[in-house]
């Protein structure tokens, strides 16, 4: 993946998120800051984690919500509108850990079918890292204070409260492995 694509990624986020969902926008931005400092870390799928990024929330866009479900609203969006490769919409449709959601709404087998989970655990965890440590207005905080927000903000018994109680211990493991990798990298 190159810059073209990530100027394009950035490009359909800001057109689906920018006046629609401020709010979202703003996250979809620090989550792709948070990815610039990947680099070393991932090499040549650097640019692949920042276009994912940036569109991991394109989903909740209103005129793309067709399941309700954003990883997979989102996916299907840049699969079928915009050709969008295999690697990015598997990422896109199953970031920090959708499947559990997935699950939650009786979308598991139908996620899991569409777009598998990517065979690549260091980029997987980096999205979640990137992910999981960007608040809702695009700044940055911890997983755990992250994951209280996201509780709060929907309520410890929604749909989505459960969900993110389930995934807390996979979401706290993944970030934790991202920031030893990053500790571990030369200065």
């Amino acid at each position: 993946m190159d810059e073209v694509t990530l100027d394009w990624a950035r490009r359909i986020a800001e057109a689906e998120l920018g006046e629609a969902l401020p709010r979202r926008w703003a996250h979809s931005q620090g989550v792709t800051a948070r990815a610039g400092g990947m680099g070393q870390l991932l090499g040549k799928d650097a640019t692949l984690l920042a276009a994912a990024a940036v569109l991991h929330d394109v989903g909740y866009t209103p005129r793309l919500a067709i399941t309700g479900f954003h990883p997979l609203d989102g996916a299907r969006f840049l699969r079928d509108e915009h050709g969008a490769g295999e690697r990015l919409t598997r990422l896109v449709a199953n970031h920090s850990f959708a499947l559990l959601e997935a699950e939650e709404r009786g979308l598991r087998e139908e996620l899991a079918a569409e777009f598998p989970l990517l065979d690549d655990p260091l980029l997987v965890d980096a999205l979640v890292y990137c992910d999981m440590t960007t608040t809702p207005v695009g700044g940055r905080t911890t997983a755990q204070a992250r994951v209280v927000e996201i509780i709060d903000r929907y309520g410890a018994d929604s749909l989505v409260g459960r969900f993110i109680r389930r995934a807390a211990p996979e979401i706290f493991s993944s970030v934790e492995r991202i920031e030893a990798a990053l500790a571990a990298q030369p200065r």
